[in-house]
């Protein structure tokens, strides 16, 4: 019998469009050859509490699934070695677990609303009193 379960994803926003595109299709397949995708959530890029591999934000995707075992596995497997993935997590739900709530801040920051690389000069100048 199939479990219930949530898969976070934590996408490089670094990464192009189209190879994080490619990464959610496979997860999609990956799923739906085994199991039943529920819901899917794009929670945008934000700024994650640590940096992954020198890396401050992530794009947020959560995929809500039901699966068998073998399913798990495979995307287990399949997301270890994938490039562009930072991180995952596979959680298996109880019976009658209510949805996941909405991301708290509601506007996630898009790829083009990133700070730049020198933002500490940037900020500085932002916040500079006006001339």
């Amino acid at each position: 019998m199939p479990q219930s379960y949530d898969l976070m994803l934590l996408l490089d926003p670094n990464a192009p469009d189209e190879r994080r595109e490619q990464i959610l299709d496979d997860v999609r397949n990956r799923i739906s050859g085994g199991g039943e995708i529920i819901g899917e959530h794009d929670w945008g890029t934000r700024r994650m509490a640590f940096e992954i591999d020198k890396r401050e934000d992530a794009d947020y995707r959560l995929f809500q699934f039901s699966a068998a075992n073998d399913v798990l596995e495979a995307l287990r497997h399949s997301l270890r070695i994938t490039d562009g993935v930072l991180r995952f997590r596979i959680i298996r739900l109880k019976p009658g677990t209510p949805p996941p709530p909405p991301p708290r801040d509601s506007s996630p920051r898009q790829r083009e609303d990133r700070e730049p690389e020198g933002r500490v000069a940037a900020r500085a100048a932002a916040d500079a009193p006006p001339a």
